[in-house]
């Protein structure tokens, strides 16, 4: 278990807190949902405490709109999945699918992934996805990216043996960027053989409508790695 005080100060965050107003359904469901939903500011983040009773818990950071989350989470009734994603709206519109599923076990949080990870215990995770996160492409602005050593350990650490991490983004140096870093983390074991193992997105991907804009500079890249 992570020893790290619950009194640690929480990070900084960068980037945009909320969008356009929510619509007045959106705003009932984050006064009314998202309390049962979430979990304190403070103290161990156990997914097995939250979502008891499933066989496996899945973590995705940074969900957006949440379409992957909630498309992964419809396919797999028995797994507990746990969200996290900073953006009020996103959140909104997460717990609207919830809702619309009649989903039980998801629960989710606006916050910092990266303070919560620290609140987590060793092996809590069977996955862990962190598809196409804010690249920050300015030089100055690198240090604002998820994956960091002290993340990439954690994102580790949260995952059990044999547990699968993927990081996906279809920004060039963002990919430059993360996979050294990934590659160099103890206990993190590249699975990718041949070019089609990053370049073909893995057949449970679901493609999301951010994804189908092509924002980025370059067709997605898909890194998975095992937990040795």
């Amino acid at each position: 278990m992570n020893d790290t005080p619950s009194s640690a100060p929480r990070r900084r965050l960068y980037g945009r807190a909320q969008g356009h107003k929510l619509r007045p359904r959106q705003q009932a469901l984050v006064d009314r949902l998202l309390p049962q939903l979430s979990w304190p500011d403070e103290g161990a983040v156990d997914p097995a405490a939250l979502l008891p009773g499933f066989g496996s818990h899945v973590l995705e950071i940074g969900f957006g709109a949440a379409e992957h989350l909630i498309g992964q989470a419809a396919r797999a009734p028995q797994t507990g999945f746990l969200g996290i994603e900073p953006f009020l709206n996103g959140v909104a519109k997460a717990l609207a699918g919830i809702e619309e599923h009649g989903l039980e076990n998801v629960r989710v949080k606006r916050g910092d992934a990266r303070d919560e990870l620290e609140r987590m215990p060793d092996a809590a995770f069977d996955r862990v996805f962190l598809l196409f996160p804010d690249p920050w492409p300015k030089a100055r602005h690198w240090k604002r990216r998820f994956v960091q050593e002290d993340t990439a350990r954690d994102l580790a650490r949260v995952l059990k043996p044999g547990g699968a991490l993927r990081v996906a983004t279809d920004v060039k140096v963002y990919a430059d960027h993360a996979l050294p870093i990934l590659l160099a983390t103890p206990g993190l074991e590249w699975t990718a053989r041949e070019a089609g193992d990053w370049r073909v997105p893995p057949e449970d991907h679901i493609t999301t409508r951010y994804e189908s804009k092509n924002l980025g500079d370059c067709a997605p890249v898909f890194m998975e790695f095992v937990k040795g």
